[in-house]
């Protein structure tokens, strides 16, 4: 099943699906086998944002994948 938006992703507490920060900011995580992560972007064009300027889950409908990795080595 595919998720419609990225929001659907949140409701899997098991891939902990979170925004990351620091240089991998504008990017997304999920969790895969321990210690690895898919890293993703958004890529709605226009990047669909919420009034306060934080990320809208609920309107992201495309992603891209970027890599699967230990960012934690």
């Amino acid at each position: 099943m595919a998720a419609e938006t990225l929001s659907m992703l949140s409701t899997l507490p098991q891939v902990r699906c979170h925004e990351l920060i620091g240089n991998r900011k504008g990017t997304l995580a999920v969790d895969l086998d321990h210690p690895y992560r898919l890293i993703f972007k958004p890529t709605d064009d226009p990047l669909p944002v919420k009034n306060d300027g934080g990320l809208d889950w609920n309107s992201v409908k495309s992603i891209k994948i970027l890599e699967v990795v230990n960012y934690h080595e």
